[in-house]
């Protein structure tokens, strides 16, 4: 394809520093963070430091509070009670265009993908770049040839310049993933949010998934806490996890440390059927992983 081969030597030519801009170390802080629906509390009085450059893994059952915690962060819902520290930024506090940097510096990756199904690949990864836009660029649909660069970097770096013309629906789930993780990129967060981002996939395009999440947090430095469903994801890819039940923080330590007795902690009485990690595993033998390729 001609077009995303002049799209490649022009982002060539341009800065090939990394895609993303870091300003300095972070810590984010989540003190006393409560979020009620109706008579539900979905998050209970969550306490927690993440460090800058940390990757972390949030477990637990469904229902458990994970996918409300990232939200809260995200400031997609607002907390009921507590606070949202960065920097010794109060984010709960945050209105108008700085709530709009904090969500451009937060991006979030959802296990539905969200992308544009009618709109090509590379327009759905410059869509990153709204949060940084003016209003009349963003009704102009109008983008610079730097952003256009650095969504096709992105894209590169993913393994996608091939289908960078290519309508998203025309794509499978996994490469529609990645395409998400390319448009994250593209806004240069100091913070990556994914929920549930492998619970869709299959093993193979799982893994690639987790691979790129893992290289982008070891390379860019960028922090990264990701809702997962399997343990065996969890340990591979964390240094850290974090357990939660009904609403709470029950666990926050190392892989080695999730024992039978804290994962039953977690899981409740599906505790026995959690330490099953061979369901839905991530983790494959590097022969079935050729044997599946092929």
């Amino acid at each position: 394809m001609p077009r995303v081969r002049l799209l490649l030597c022009f982002a060539a030519s341009r800065d090939s520093s990394t895609l993303t801009h870091r300003q300095g170390t972070r810590l984010l802080e989540l003190v006393n963070l409560s979020r009620r629906f109706g008579e539900t509390l979905a998050v209970t009085e969550v306490s927690v430091t993440v460090g800058d450059g940390e990757m972390i893994g949030i477990i637990g059952r469904s229902g458990a509070g994970k996918s409300t915690l990232l939200r809260l962060i995200n400031r997609l819902i607002e907390p009921t009670e507590g606070r949202i520290l960065c920097d010794g930024i109060d984010v709960t506090g945050l209105r108008g265009r700085p709530l709009r940097a904090w969500r451009a510096r937060t991006a979030m990756i959802f296990q539905q993908f969200n992308l544009v199904n009618r709109l090509d690949v590379l327009t759905n990864v410059m869509c990153g770049r709204l949060y940084h836009m003016p209003a009349h660029r963003v009704l102009l649909k109008w983008f610079t040839p730097a952003e256009r660069a650095l969504a096709i970097r992105a894209l590169d770096r993913l393994g996608l310049a091939e289908v960078a013309m290519n309508r998203a629906d025309a794509l499978s789930g996994g490469q529609q993933q990645r395409v998400a993780i390319a448009r994250a990129l593209v806004q240069q967060p100091g913070i990556l949010l994914a929920d549930e981002p492998i619970a869709s996939l299959d093993p193979l395009n799982a893994r690639l998934v987790m691979d790129a999440l893992a290289d982008i947090n070891r390379r860019d430095g960028i922090t990264v806490l990701t809702n997962l469903h399997t343990l065996d994801a969890a340990r591979t890819y964390c240094r850290r996890i974090i357990g939660m039940a009904a609403g709470r923080i029950v666990f926050d330590g190392a892989p080695e440390a999730l024992t039978e007795t804290v994962l039953r902690d977690i899981y409740g009485s599906a505790g026995q059927e959690a330490l099953d990690e061979r369901i839905a595993a991530t983790s494959l033998p590097a022969a079935a992983l050729a044997a599946w390729a092929s």
